[in-house]
């Protein structure tokens, strides 16, 4: 049976609010919005590159089921793919906010020299603080880009905004290659990458010695490492990851429930139900509706 699924558009999202946004068709849409409890209400995966510059206030969340808490002024930045759920916004909240379509993205990235520092840390550490002289940076980059995304007669708008934003990560990666770098211990570490595969594998492996293996390390071992460093079992950081793709699935697409318990590898949708129900505390059925 083929699948009719409409994925997340942040996008949609932004170009129907009354909130201030500008645009370069979906490539590049820069937007400073009032309000986003409406897009962060539920757990979505990201479909584009996010930047958030936050200014001012609060946000507390996850990310890939990483709990985060971030005051201002801070930089924030998501990839395609990350989940992301907000569970507190204060009502002081102001940021700007560019996305960068897959396609853009792409290509932008392929032609930054030392991409690792940027993707590294928006796996591992998403939220970045600023002090107050970073944020008058980003604010100036800021007014730069919307003033030549503004500039709809000029013929090279794509190109120099293209520049624009290379410059923006690039002054962004100097920051995180000049910063403290923070000493982690190997258990420390071999939480990071287990937390990474099970993100990448969860779909496809949900058996802990798929994740041993990929370590070189004993089921045994793994299970007790993350025990010992993280909030939860590896079994259940497996589990709940599993549990986050149906909850985005089920709220952000139009895929049936058989159509997403083939998507995540479960042999029949009664067993599906039964492994969400255990997790969640409801069917999928009942929890689409809420």
């Amino acid at each position: 049976m083929k699948k009719n699924v409409i994925p997340f558009n942040l996008l949609d999202k932004v170009s129907s609010s009354e909130d201030y946004y500008i645009a370069i068709e979906e490539d590049i849409v820069l937007f400073e919005p009032k309000h986003i409890e409406s897009i962060l209400d539920y757990p979505f995966k990201i479909d584009v590159v996010l930047v958030v510059v936050c200014i001012q206030g609060t946000l507390k969340g996850s990310i890939n089921l990483k709990p985060y808490v971030a005051q201002s002024p801070f930089f924030l930045l998501l990839l395609p793919s990350q989940i992301l759920q907000e569970e507190f916004m204060s009502e002081d909240f102001k940021g700007l906010f560019i996305t960068l379509s897959r396609r853009f993205a792409d290509n932008l990235l392929s032609q930054i020299q030392d991409k690792f520092p940027l993707f590294l840390s928006s796996v591992n550490n998403p939220v970045v603080p600023l002090d107050k002289e970073q944020v008058n940076v980003m604010k100036m980059y800021y007014r730069i880009m919307k003033r030549v995304i503004g500039s709809n007669q000029n013929p090279y708008r794509l190109e120099s905004a293209k520049h624009l934003i290379m410059l923006f990560f690039y002054t962004f990666g100097s920051w995180l290659h000049n910063s403290p770098e923070q000493i982690q211990s190997k258990q420390e570490s071999l939480v990071k990458i287990f937390l990474n595969l099970v993100h990448t594998h969860c779909k496809a492996e949900r058996g802990l010695n798929f994740y041993a293996d990929k370590l070189h390390i004993t089921p045994k071992h793994l299970s007790k490492v993350i025990k010992e460093n993280s909030n939860m079992s590896a079994a259940a950081w497996i589990d709940n990851s599993v549990v986050l793709e149906a909850r985005a699935m089920l709220k952000s697409t139009n895929m049936t429930i058989q159509q997403i318990s083939d998507e995540l590898n479960f042999s029949s949708q009664t067993f599906f139900g039964k492994f969400f129900k255990r997790i969640t505390g409801v069917s999928p059925k009942e929890y689409r509706k809420l």
